[in-house]
């Protein structure tokens, strides 16, 4: 895969400055190793990737809050439109740290408020500020709930209106039940842009096959790590990537 993505032209965050789609819709895919490796092939004439000091499949790591009662993954389990998530982000190749709060409106758009921070402590007053602001549950009622790690590949379109994350090597642990989950194969590739605005890698897709799919990594992580939670709604999509990651 990294043979692959030395073809690609590199674009640097300073480039991507006017890509930053804060409010967006977001269609996620999902696939296997196999089938990334032949999307990557068709997609170099038309993306660049993301570079920074020189690599390209990027390191992140993710922890996730929700209340005691897990009310955000309830939210998500019970189809509501309206919801949100919180999230810490660290960006392993610089340190860099984020909170961010991700709300999801009844028309399928995302809105994402993030400020900077160094530590996931949510007694601080910024953090207190910040969360009053734009998160419904009170800072008393969370908890850590869930860290996943990944890898990622950015691509930005050559007409800059959209980004597509490819998150491979994806790993889970529950904080609450204390279980891991390895996702071996499994590729989550994310499309990201304004609007309905033409996208190149649609046909790309189409025609590998890959189709639109679901995939929350809080809450397919959670429904795989946590036995206690509720996962009627999640138990087909769990069933699908299954298959998807079995098939070569």
């Amino acid at each position: 895969m990294l043979e692959l993505l030395s073809d690609f032209a590199p674009i640097s965050l300073e480039q991507m400055s006017c890509v930053k789609l804060m409010n967006r819709t977001d269609t996620k895919f999902v696939a296997n190793m196999a089938k990334l490796c032949q999307l990557l092939e068709m997609a170099q004439n038309d993306y660049y990737v993301q570079e920074i000091d020189g690599s390209r499949n990027l390191e992140y790591d993710t922890t996730y809050f929700d209340t005691m009662q897990f009310d955000m993954y309830n939210q998500h389990q019970w189809n509501h439109t309206n919801r949100q998530k919180i999230r810490f982000r660290t960006y392993c190749i610089s340190g860099l740290q984020f909170m961010e709060v991700k709300t999801k409106n009844n028309h399928g758009r995302t809105k994402k408020k993030r400020i900077e921070v160094t530590d996931m402590n949510l007694c601080e007053q910024e953090k207190c500020d910040f969360l009053g602001k734009y998160l419904r549950y009170g800072v008393e009622t969370l908890q850590p709930a869930l860290n996943n790690h990944f890898s990622r590949i950015t691509l930005v379109n050559k007409a800059k209106t959209e980004r597509l994350t490819i998150d491979s090597t994806l790993r889970f642990h529950n904080l609450v039940s204390g279980v891991d989950r390895d996702m071996g194969d499994l590729v989550i590739i994310e499309l990201k842009r304004d609007g309905l605005v033409y996208s190149p890698v649609l046909e790309m897709l189409r025609q590998l096959r890959i189709h639109p799919h679901g995939f929350s990594k809080y809450c397919m992580g959670s429904a795989l790590t946590n036995s206690e939670l509720r996962i009627n709604r999640f138990k087909r999509k769990l069933i699908e990537i299954n298959k998807i990651v079995t098939k070569q």
